[in-house]
């Protein structure tokens, strides 16, 4: 499978929508809480970006796993915005499996 098929498939895969619906207030919990672990992300990914770039500078090559770690790193942000913008019930990681 290509990458792109492969990503495309993380994203939108088979995911089981939750049998019932959450209430408002539970929602509005959970999107709190996503939306710290999101800004949480947003530094990790700054930091995961800087020493990605050092690494290049210094062996003219990417490194394999900080851009494998990337890329698992914006899917879980795209799970997790499809969830706070009500374009999935599914909630990200830890509450269901990180692919």
């Amino acid at each position: 499978m290509s990458e792109p098929e492969d990503i495309d498939g993380r994203l939108h895969g088979e995911q089981f929508e939750p049998e019932e619906k959450e209430n408002l207030l539970t929602r509005l919990i959970y999107m709190i809480l996503i939306a710290v672990m999101i800004s949480v992300a947003q530094t990790v990914l700054a930091t995961a970006t800087v020493l990605q770039f050092i690494v290049m500078a210094i062996s003219k090559a990417p490194n394999e796993r900080l851009a494998d770690f990337g890329t698992d790193l914006g899917i879980w942000i795209a799970k997790a915005a499809r969830y706070q913008m009500a374009a999935s019930n599914v909630k990200p990681w830890p509450w269901t499996e990180l692919d």
